[in-house]
């Protein structure tokens, strides 16, 4: 049997695609439920930019991204990202990372996946 991959996953903002906000915002629940029902789950998440809303308090996503965690998912969160719009008091799931953690994720993953 062969190991499973590394699967690093970029998160930069808090809808999928370009169009109707509404179905960006719809499109990013279903992605991330998606990742709680696969069989292989990514090794961590990072969020930035926009993508912070994800993981803060009111986010649609936070009980799946908690759900992610608990099931070994690394959930991290841009900590410049935070203190930019000013949620630094509002993350409500995971970890505060920085862009050199980010990097070495990303370098020791087989693949990286970049929602923006």
């Amino acid at each position: 049997m062969s190991e499973a991959k590394k699967i690093a996953i970029m998160i930069c903002t808090d809808s999928i695609g370009t169009g109707e906000e509404e179905l960006g915002h719809s499109l990013m629940k279903s992605y991330i439920y998606s990742l709680t029902e696969v069989d292989d789950k990514p090794s961590c998440m990072m969020f930035l930019n926009k993508g912070i809303y994800l993981t803060t308090e009111g986010s649609p996503v936070l009980e799946m991204l908690k759900q992610l965690a608990d099931e070994g998912v690394e959930i991290l969160t841009c900590g410049a990202c935070l203190d930019y719009y000013k949620l630094t008091d509002a993350l409500s799931v995971g970890e505060v990372t920085n862009m050199y953690y980010n990097v070495e994720l990303m370098h020791e993953s087989d693949n990286t996946i970049v929602i923006s």
